[in-house]
């Protein structure tokens, strides 16, 4: 079973990729460009013009079609055409692994209210429910990242180690802590 296009929570709607989300996306980085530069890769020149933002939306709607990626962008329920946020799932392995990465960010004039929390605990039970039923959902953060490392903790994952210049990020090799949440849910055993 496909994952939903649409979540909502209490005081989210989150949506997958979407060609008509262009504008909303770009607006969103143009205005968290600053508070995110510290914790993102390197971006081409071009990354944030409409043209990048809506092949990589177009990428991400066949992405999420095909199961191997999936990506939320939300909003506030009040607001739908502001997005403040985004969450993506990326590495999606089934077999024996049922693993995806977990990445997030947050607009800068949504930070402490717990919308990262709200955001992730619906996407968390989406796919570790029924339709996508995923046993394990990883995610690498910095060591100074305190607030993500926070609503982490807050979701319960558990840190499992530390990945030394596991990533290029604002010009230098980062340290990443690997943190895993595990479906309870899941048997032992591999269904036939």
């Amino acid at each position: 079973m496909p994952a939903p296009q649409l979540l909502q929570t209490e005081r989210l709607l989150l949506r997958a990729p979407s060609v008509a989300l262009t504008a909303a996306v770009c607006d969103y980085q143009r205005r968290n460009a600053a508070h995110l530069s510290p914790w993102d890769p390197p971006y081409p020149a071009d990354h944030h013009e409409p043209a990048a933002v809506a092949l990589r939306l177009q990428q991400g709607e066949q992405a999420f079609e095909a199961g191997s990626a999936l990506r939320y962008w939300f909003s506030r329920r009040e607001d739908p055409a502001r997005l403040i946020g985004q969450a993506q799932l990326s590495q999606i392995a089934r077999g024996p692994f049922q693993n995806a990465m977990l990445g997030y960010s947050l607009d800068h004039q949504a930070q402490g209210g717990g919308l990262m929390h709200e955001a992730l605990g619906t996407i968390i039970a989406t796919l570790f429910g029924p339709a996508l039923r995923l046993h394990r959902i990883q995610a690498a953060v910095r060591p100074d990242n305190l607030r993500s490392r926070k609503v982490l903790q807050a979701l319960g994952f558990a840190q499992e180690g530390l990945a030394r210049r596991y990533l290029f990020i604002d010009g230098v090799w980062r340290d990443h802590e690997v943190w895993a949440l595990l479906n309870p849910q899941w048997p032992d055993e591999l269904p036939p």
